[in-house]
């Protein structure tokens, strides 16, 4: 990799693994509901404007919205929701590591949708070892060493919503030409609009005025839920998806480390032994098959065979960048991973 693949994945695993520290510092002031609606309308506000200045435009399709708005209650409303209540007494480490448990529930909501026929010895692997991980972080026989049982069952209920919305995006939003930046922005907005009817049930608590926890709450909405995201599609299109996946397991290095470092958090033999594990179901889950060989059909007698295409053969424009200019935005690896971006705007949760 190049010297600016590196950059860009190390500020990307920075800003995304220092989430839930900003979530964990903001909830000193502000309540979950009151500091998830401001960090979703600033995340909105940063993306769309930069979409527009792009000449970008938002989708007009009713449809396109009614899917947007589910999108928002799986993939943000809900989860971050969940994240901050969990925070109030549980670790941000902790939340980090289970929070890498979505791609468990990914694959079951695509299993429930019908996207995925079948699942493979790897995958239900990665299914068994991602359960035992997180058993093993949320140790129901001694679970004050990771938080109360209030804030792993937040977490967890999180990480569920949170993969959920994967599967549903990539059923239901990915390959309909709309640009992944405003889709994005799109889907925080919805999401806006979600909170903003919780807010007077849930979001009435008196604010505390801490200057540490006004800045945490507008870190996350600018850099975290905002800017991220467009650093996150420049890994995508540059780098590949590849490249981009393994923030997952370099965000939740850099989250424990910081509620260790920051936040003098308390981590067991649990934590680290479940840390593993869930990282380790997450690339059994990843992994990709290898392809059938096809077999050579014979030419029929007298029929003209097909020229093969060879070294010098022009790409199909777009193919390789999965940027939504050719066939590759069709529903790619890279499609999947710009529609859902702003849901692993990590918590990325």
């Amino acid at each position: 990799m190049s010297k600016a693949t590196y950059t860009r994945l190390a500020a990307l695993s920075l800003i995304w693994g220092s989430v839930f520290l900003w979530i964990k510092i903001a909830g000193y002031g502000f309540s979950p509901v009151q500091m998830v609606l401001i960090r979703l309308a600033l995340g909105a506000v940063v993306i769309l404007a930069i979409g527009y200045a792009k000449g970008l435009r938002l989708p007009r399709e009713a449809a396109t919205w009614g899917h947007l708005t589910v999108a928002a209650l799986l993939g943000n409303a809900v989860p971050w929701t969940l994240y901050a209540e969990g925070e109030i007494a549980g670790s941000s480490s902790v939340a980090a590591v289970v929070n890498g448990s979505a791609p468990i529930w990914t694959l079951a909501a695509a299993l429930l949708l019908g996207q995925e026929k079948k699942v493979s010895g790897f995958k239900a692997g990665g299914v068994l070892l991602g359960l035992g991980g997180t058993a093993l972080i949320a140790s129901p026989w001694n679970s004050t060493s990771a938080g109360t049982g209030w804030s792993i069952l937040c977490f967890v209920l999180g990480s569920i919503s949170f993969g959920a919305s994967f599967a549903y995006m990539g059923k239901y939003l990915v390959g309909r030409g709309i640009p992944p930046l405003m889709l994005a922005g799109g889907q925080l907005g919805a999401a806006t609009v979600l909170l903003l009817v919780a807010f007077p049930f849930l979001g009435l608590q008196a604010v505390t005025w801490r200057t540490d926890s006004v800045i945490s709450v507008l870190v996350l909405g600018v850099v975290c839920t905002g800017f991220a995201a467009l650093l996150n599609f420049e890994l995508i299109i540059k780098d590949g998806p590849t490249v981009a996946s393994t923030v997952t397991y370099l965000m939740t290095a850099v989250a424990v480390v910081l509620g260790a470092v920051v936040l003098s958090e308390p981590l067991g033999w649990t934590v680290w032994l479940g840390a593993v594990a869930v990282l380790a179901a997450t690339g059994l889950l990843r992994r990709k098959p290898r392809p059938a060989a096809e077999p050579t059909a014979e030419p029929a007698a007298g029929a003209t065979p097909e020229p093969t295409p060879g070294p010098e053969s022009e790409p199909t424009p777009g193919a390789e960048r999965g940027d939504g200019s050719g066939p590759a935005s069709g529903g790619g690896s890279a499609s999947k991973s710009g529609a859902a971006s702003v849901s692993s705007a990590a918590a990325a949760e």
